[in-house]
């Protein structure tokens, strides 16, 4: 039943290309030119590529259904932003700032650097921006708090003094200047050294930050200044490093290992045929072939099409389109150029001038005069062209050997070996994406961020926690239960003992006033009264119809392992409380990438890998054989996943494209290997190993070698997402290649039964 199904669609499709290929042979010119038109036509979609660009970097590299994705929805309708009292830590997202890290390897803290500083900030609040005609300064466009613009609360405290950090005791890392006035500097100032009373003796770093309006469009313009200045800033005790931050919105060589396959079946046809016989055979023999791998490819990139990651949507989008078209050119216009090749060859013309030359040249003559000036040479008992030397290497020496007892036992062991080394590294490898590896090596970006990650990497995201639905807060008993909710995430590893939660600073305001909030209607009324003396708190109360429909509270986190843990236990501990709580910070639209990414890529690969296997049992005329073809699949896959943890690539949206890639690479040489072994008429498994490498040993080792000149020069490349993908191309190709020249032909060997259930 199963060879008859396998008979059934393979036999017409090879009957279908050998039509299309004499048809081809015949009028070879319609093939070249309707390609090129095509191509003209289609080009002039480049016209729009500058509206399609995108440099959203939460759209293209973070999951468009992560959950932090609706929590951060009901943070923005529930807790809207005042525009004229902006907050930090009530920011719904990341805002818009620049942002400055002032290092010092002795003391940031002393009056000198103090200065230094003090100097930076007042450049950078003081150069004018140029806007046709306006002019531009920061107080034009930043953010603003009671009329002000945002400041950044250290040196308000200095009161822009340096010479005042010896008046004023500064406490770390919280800083209360009154009991409601308590400003938090875990993320201002890194690596200190306080005295018994908490007060800071000295720092290594201090961060700066310039927050804009979020709605403002004069914002690029500014920013743009800025980094122009910090650029030529020039300090003498301090290092700087600074970065602007806007919330806003490869094929080389798939395809080419087709040609070659083309170009091996049409030299195994006879010199003395006809044009179109040997297109004819020619596309007989390479159709399945081709058309196993350019299906498989194809389907498995527009199966991934589904990828929550809008950056491997656009790959895997324009990657199944790009692979469809190679294939398209590979059947008409490369076939088309073959055949005016041919043409060529019938016709005894030179491969480079065209001109008319002897068939054969004369005893004695040089080896210039025979490239010069003889058209080529044959087989004359056969019909077919001279046999490549690589060709016989494959037939005559290596072919021979890899079938002996000795070569299998240690093709076997290296196999093995393979094997324990990719498992190794797949347990060690990492999730997430690096924000820094989107920007080239040698900019400011890059170099913030590793300041950053030094200095400013023990203290977490400030995490919001919401109360959603109506509470009794007047009522004591169910308040006291609330804060042992709360306890609850005081109590996990990586949260403070420090709090922000409008309730606390309302308790306090009414023992201190003596206001009795007991009761609902008095609860409500003092309520008022104490958001008109803190109007900050307004926006973590969300009242509606006189009730409070909903409120928030802050968590500091520090000391974080792994954000993975944080994320999910933070939500646990939240689904466990008896009310309904969200928990939510800007930064987890970025860490929800490390609770999908591991799942989505199995499930991406398994999909490829799936549509693989089914194409290869409907193509390749034996099931078993196509089970073949899905296990170098799945080999390739760990072995290159293995390496990427151990070459510290981790896994993320960018090596998850290039890991779909892996699967079309993968694919190519095991299924030419296998299609070619189970369709040689030889009865010893041996001997069919010998002729499936000797046809395909030389195409598949050109493939190999075009696809790695295609992406060598990426290895030089100033940025990582290029580099990361010629390290996975490259290893994807070399793996790749030793199961189809070695692993899967001495596989093949073991399974005697593994023939073709039919001849022509």
């Amino acid at each position: 039943m199963v060879s008859c199904i396998t008979n059934c669609i393979e036999k017409p499709i090879r009957i279908g290309f050998e039509r299309f290929g004499k048809f081809v042979g015949l009028h070879p010119w319609w093939f070249v030119s309707l390609p090129l038109v095509m191509s003209a036509a289609l080009g002039g979609g480049f016209y729009f590529l500058q509206d399609l660009k995108s440099n959203n970097i939460v759209e293209q590299f973070t999951p468009n259904n992560g959950r932090a994705k609706v929590e951060r929805r009901f943070f923005q309708e529930t807790f809207p932003q005042t525009d004229t009292e902006f907050s930090v830590l009530r920011l719904n997202t990341d805002g818009v700032f620049a942002s400055v890290i002032f290092s010092c390897k002795t003391n940031v803290f002393s009056a000198d650097a103090l200065e230094e500083i003090l100097r930076i900030d007042g450049e950078v609040k003081g150069f004018i921006a140029n806007h046709s005609s306006r002019q531009l300064t920061f107080s034009d466009i930043c953010a603003t708090v009671n009329g002000k613009c945002y400041p950044n609360a250290l040196l308000d405290v200095l009161n822009y003094n340096a010479s005042n950090i010896h008046l004023v005791n500064v406490t770390f890392p919280m800083h209360c200047q009154s009991e409601f006035n308590c400003i938090y500097f875990g993320n201002d100032i890194s690596e200190v050294d306080v005295d018994d009373n908490g007060v800071v003796q000295s720092a290594k770093a201090v961060r700066l930050v310039y927050f804009l309006q979020e709605n403002s469009t004069l914002g690029d313009i500014w920013l743009q200044g800025f980094v122009n200045l910090l650029g030529n800033a020039t300090t003498s005790l301090t290092e700087v490093t600074f970065c602007d931050f806007k919330c806003k919105t490869v094929f080389a060589g798939i395809g080419i290992d087709d040609m070659f396959i083309m170009i091996s079946s049409w030299q195994r046809t006879n010199v003395q045929d006809s044009v179109p016989d040997r297109m004819a055979c020619t596309y007989r023999e390479a159709a399945i072939s081709i058309t196993i791998t350019t299906l498989t490819d194809v389907l498995a990139f527009y199966l991934s099409f589904s990828n929550p990651f809008g950056s491997v949507r656009s790959f895997c989008l324009y990657a199944g389109t790009g692979v469809f078209f190679c294939y398209l050119y590979n059947i008409t216009f490369f076939g088309a150029c073959l055949a005016l090749n041919g043409r060529r060859e019938g016709e005894n013309r030179h491969w480079l001038t065209c001109m008319k030359v002897p068939d054969e040249y004369s005893t004695g003559q040089s080896k210039a005069y025979t490239v010069c000036c003889v058209g080529g040479s044959y087989n004359h008992t056969t019909g077919t062209e001279e046999v490549h030397p690589m060709t016989r290497f494959f037939r005559n020496y290596y072919g021979p050997l890899l079938t002996t007892i000795w070569s299998k036992v240690i093709v076997i062991l290296l196999y093995l070996l393979y094997v324990a080394v990719s498992v190794y590294g797949c347990l060690r490898l990492k999730e997430g994406i690096d924000l820094k590896n989107l920007a080239l090596d040698e900019s400011y970006v890059v170099q913030y961020y590793e300041a950053e990650k030094n200095y400013f990497d023990y203290y977490g995201p400030n995490v919001m926690l919401a109360v959603n639905g109506t509470f009794q807060y007047w009522d004591e008993n169910e308040r006291q239960l609330l804060k042992s909710c709360i306890v609850q995430f005081q109590e996990l590893d990586f949260v403070q003992n420090i709090s922000l939660f409008w309730v606390h600073s309302f308790e306090k305001y009414a023992k201190e006033t003596r206001k009795d909030i007991s009761s609902e209607a008095e609860f409500k009324t003092h309520l008022f009264e104490f958001l008109d003396h803190h109007p900050m708190f307004r926006q973590d109360v969300n009242i509606t119809n006189a009730n409070i429909t909903a409120s928030r509270l802050f968590l500091q986190t520090f000391n974080i392992s792994s954000k993975k843990t944080m994320l999910n236990s933070l939500r646990e501990t939240a689904e466990n409380c008896q009310w309904p709580l969200v928990v939510y910070h800007p930064a987890f639209i970025y860490y929800d990438q490390y609770t999908v990414i591991g799942h989505i890529t199995v499930q991406t690969i398994g999909v490829a890998t799936a549509v693989m296997l089914v194409i290869s049992l409907v193509l390749i005329p034996n099931p078993l054989c196509a089970l073949w073809v899905t296990f170098a699949i799945a080999s390739v896959i760990l072995g290159v996943t293995g390496c990427m943890a151990l070459l510290n690539i981790n896994l993320d949206s960018i090596s998850m494209i290039n890991l779909v890639i892996s699967i079309g690479f993968s694919v190519d040489f095991s299924a030419h290997i296998s299609y070619m072994f189970v369709s040689s008429a030889k009865s010893d498994v041996n001997e069919r190993v010998v002729e499936a490498l000797t046809h395909m040993g030389f195409p598949i080792l050109q493939g190999a070698l075009s696809t790695i000149v295609g992406v060598v020069v990426l290895s030089a490349s100033t940025s990582y997402i290029f580099r990361t993908l010629f390290t996975i191309v490259f290893l994807v190709i070399v793996f790749g290649l030793f199961h189809g020249i070695a692993f899967i032909p001495v596989f093949l060997t073991f399974t005697g039964f593994c023939h073709k259930f039919w001849q022509n």
